[in-house]
């Protein structure tokens, strides 16, 4: 199994490594003269030939270009050298991460594997891989949209001239998100979340000719490097407090540490989960990030790079769990993440924005899930997350080709010229909203009520951990002999992670109160900026200037694929009790979907031909700016370190360099005179030889 795992990485890895030694030789030796199609192109339409119009089709491309190559790529598979490159290890890792999947459903359990201990003097490091049903159901989640965005960027990215590179880091960032996913260690693991962190930074700069673009690099990377000093201080606490890196040695010594200790160390590692997840007051270079091409924001946003964060906290449950001020802190960082995330999506105008905006507040719904204890409900809706968010970034992208623009303003009326498209986009928003009996609505539906019962039975928070201690720690058992004689797993998640009851009581009742109506709140908002998004794209009349007509196949029916598991997730959770629907909360989040959907489609129903966002008012530039959180940091942070930046430079000028380039100069000077006597002519010598011997006389002349 251990084997199987290290194939599933090791896969992308070499996949990323011939990617970028072999990706354009390969290609120039497949394609045998090119890929021109044998028919005359017809002329290129100048007005076309806009960067800014197409975004993710290449610098200068384009729509008919764009289109064009497009088609070529789907025809000709064999004659792209860097996609064979891409796609065909990515699928053979996702077919490794089902055989894993399926084994460790039949035989539950975890195995776990070292290939080396790294000995440092102090705290040993093992490298090594483990595999359980966390591990594995979200792995296979990795490998599959992986695998969809490197088939769609076949045609997305035909006729980019930095596609082979683009590949590779694809490939680098899915082999990262793996190990991240199955290490055993937590300095592995913090190996391949930093891996991800500098993909993220290519990936996201992919059209570095754009400014804004690399601009947006820059800030991705420096927000979440940030997040991530917290998180490797993080890493020390627990790893020195426990002796040792080993996730599970480290959960199974949580009891024995000391409550501040662990209390530091969840806080450190949330500092680095808000950075990777985008959570407040991390969160501002998500949108921003919408700058790399289309399917780069499918994977950073359903599996990879945000999904990160949240998986972490589950893997580390058992650390958060013993801190109700860590849980609290996660709490509250979710309701503000979720609820103005929720709000900002509901004003922007570009279609990845709203996107983006909804993969920041989801997150935070997996969080507030978290935050109230029900981990087996978050990791379900960070599954079906994966699912329905690849879907509606891939069919934007679809919608984007055709249209040339990311504005919901220059769609309309797509529904008939874009079937599968149109059905498809139709089943990830039903998902995101959580309309039955799509997946979103299952796995939502179980948080929301969670965080209802962590809200209603807040009173017995007193009476619990008494009676959890109980269960877990029986009388005339130490606790050193509680670690030896009861199994990690036991210890851990059964007398832990999943106590008896529908509630959690690891927050205080104000907190799970301000989840639960956080959630209710934003499952209304979701509805509403999700219905206009849908009524702007697909109904109505077409308001841009483009002809409108279906995606590639090969787009078209990769985001169709999509739509299947979207549609039927839900349903692999009937299987716990935990995860199945409740007929109280359905309701009642259903009634708030369709008060909020309903609004959005009276709204649009007014005048179709113009947004529905335009009735906020005053509140839009706000909700569109996102509450100027990025004007506050520049106004708090950024400013400040200009003018300090200013006055180093003019110290520096002014100060250290004037003292050193005055002290030379003196030295020059003082050389310079010194140097007069010294000047290599022996008449001079031979003058001052014999003025000396008359000065000498005349001075013993007078003397005497």
């Amino acid at each position: 199994m251990i084997v199987l795992a290290s194939l599933t990485i090791l896969l992308p890895f070499l996949a990323a490594f011939a990617g970028f030694l072999l990706g354009p030789k390969l290609s120039e030796a497949l394609r045998a003269g090119g890929t021109a199609p044998a028919e005359p192109e017809p002329p290129e339409d100048p007005r076309a030939v806009v960067f800014e119009k197409v975004p993710g089709g290449g610098p200068r491309t384009g729509e008919r270009v764009w289109r064009r190559a497009a088609v070529v790529a789907e025809r000709t598979p064999l004659r792209n050298g860097p996609a064979l490159v891409a796609c065909l290890p990515t699928a053979a890792a996702t077919v490794l991460a089902a055989i894993v999947a399926f084994t460790v459903w039949r035989s539950p359990g975890e195995r776990a594997g070292t290939l080396t201990l790294v000995q440092t003097g102090a705290v040993p490091i093992r490298i090594g891989l483990q595999v359980d049903g966390l591990a594995a159901v979200v792995a296979l989640m990795v490998c599959c949209v992986a695998l969809a965005v490197q088939v769609y960027s076949v045609a997305y990215m035909a006729k980019d001239p930095r596609y082979s590179s683009y590949a590779a880091f694809i490939s680098l960032f899915t082999a990262a998100m793996l190990l991240v996913v199955h290490a055993g260690d937590l300095l592995l693991l913090y190996v391949g979340w930093e891996v991800m962190g500098v993909c993220s930074y290519f990936l996201i700069g992919h059209h570095w000719e754009n400014r804004e673009n690399s601009r947006a690099a820059v800030k991705a990377f420096l927000v979440t490097r940030l997040g991530d000093v917290g998180f490797l201080f993080g890493i020390f606490v627990l790893g020195i407090g426990a002796g040792s890196f080993r996730i599970s040695d480290v959960l199974q010594r949580v009891p024995l540490m000391p409550h501040a200790t662990v209390t530091v160390a969840a806080l450190l590692l949330l500092a680095g989960v808000a950075g990777k997840s985008a959570q407040f007051p991390l969160h501002t270079w998500l949108p921003d990030a919408m700058a790399g091409p289309t399917p780069i924001s499918a994977l950073i946003h359903a599996a990879t790079m945000v999904a990160a964060g949240i998986y972490v906290v589950a893997r580390l449950y058992g650390v958060f769990l013993t801190s109700s001020a860590a849980l609290t802190v996660l709490g509250v960082l979710a309701v503000v993440s979720m609820v103005g995330s929720a709000l900002a999506a509901l004003a922007q105008d570009d279609i990845k924005r709203v996107l983006a905006y909804s993969t920041i507040s989801q997150l935070s719904v997996m969080a507030a899930g978290l935050a109230v204890g029900a981990k087996s409900a978050a990791i379900f809706h960070l599954l079906t997350h994966g699912a329905f968010k690849a879907l509606l970034f891939l069919a934007a992208g679809s919608v984007i080709m055709i249209a040339g623009s990311n504005l919901l303003r220059h769609y309309g009326g797509l529904r008939r010229a874009m079937p599968l498209t149109f059905w498809s986009m139709t089943v990830g928003l039903a998902a995101l909203v959580g309309i039955p009996p799509v997946s979103g609505w299952f796995s939502k539906d179980s948080i929301i009520e969670a965080a209802q019962h962590a809200a209603l039975d807040g009173h017995r928070a007193a009476e619990a951990p008494a009676a959890t201690l109980s269960r877990v720690h029986p009388p005339g058992l130490s606790a050193r002999a509680l670690v030896d004689e009861i199994p990690q797993r036991d210890l851990v998640v059964r007398g832990v992670v999943e106590l008896p009851g529908p509630f959690w009581p690891g927050v205080p009742g104000w907190t799970a109160w301000l989840v639960y109506l956080g959630l209710l709140l934003t499952v209304a908002l979701t509805a509403a900026y999700a219905a206009r998004l849908w009524l702007m794209t697909f109904f109505g009349e077409t308001r841009g200037d483009f002809e409108p007509r279906e995606a590639p196949k090969i787009m078209a029916w990769t985001v169709a694929a999509l739509a299947v598991p979207s549609a039927v997730l839900g349903f692999f959770g009937l299987g716990a009790g935990e995860l199945r629907p409740h007929l109280g909360s359905a309701l009642l989040a259903l009634l708030l979907a369709a008060l909020g959907a309903g609004g959005a489609f009276l709204l649009w129903n007014r005048d179709p031909a113009a947004d529905p966002a335009s009735r906020l008012g005053p509140l839009r530039p706000v909700f569109a700016n996102a509450f100027h959180v990025d004007a506050l940091y520049d106004a708090a942070v950024v400013r400040p370190v200009l003018a300090l930046s200013r006055l180093v430079v003019r110290a520096d000028d002014r100060g250290i360099d004037a003292a050193v380039l005055g002290t030379g100069r003196a030295a020059r000077r003082l050389g310079g005179l010194l140097r007069i006597p010294q000047n290599g002519n022996p008449q001079t010598y031979l003058t001052g030889v014999l003025a000396g011997v008359v000065v000498i006389a005349a001075v013993v002349v007078i003397s005497l």
